[in-house]
């Protein structure tokens, strides 16, 4: 190959190799890990969690989000302390959580009739609207689970993790 002219464009030329053909490459071993139920769980989760945060992009919603208005939705007047323990959320992160969700007009924090200590949560108009979108999308990322793990298999690990 005759290359003339521009020094640079001769190097290119000169490092351009045809593409060669690999072989493939072995499986990696796992070792102890292959009987590890937590190094699969968490592969799933991390499978999961990337493809429900690309879901709920569109929509501007974190799973944590999703989850609280969720929840909220299902359970008028819950108050802020029964979130976090049914979320196994810290306190403090569930009160960001919520000044964000606040601050979007998704949620609303009313003082409780029975506790003024206490704030009741409710989903606003717009939550609502937010929410059913995010349903939507939701059942779209299930069906993708769904379609990797396979039905059966789908439902014995969620049987399995509901009664752990």
């Amino acid at each position: 190959m005759t290359v003339t002219g521009n020094p640079r464009r001769k190097s290119l030329a000169l490092r351009r190799r045809p593409p060669t053909r690999r072989s493939p490459r072995p499986a990696i071993a796992l070792d102890a890990l292959d009987n590890h139920l937590g190094y699969f769980v968490r592969r799933l989760q991390i499978w999961i969690f990337q493809d429900f945060i690309r879901t709920l992009a569109p929509i501007h919603l974190s799973p944590a989000q999703f989850s609280v208005l969720v929840i909220v939705s299902a359970n008028r007047g819950l108050s802020q302390a029964e979130l976090a323990a049914t979320l196994g959320i810290e306190r403090a992160r569930l009160v960001r959580l919520l000044n964000r969700l606040q601050s979007r007009e998704l949620i609303a924090r009313l003082r409780s009739s029975a506790d003024s200590r206490r704030h009741a949560l409710e989903l606003t108009p717009q939550g609502h609207g937010v929410l059913a979108q995010a349903k939507i999308l939701g059942a779209r990322h299930r069906k993708r689970l769904i379609e990797k793990l396979g039905a059966d298999r789908h439902g014995v690990l969620l049987q399995a993790l509901r009664e752990a």
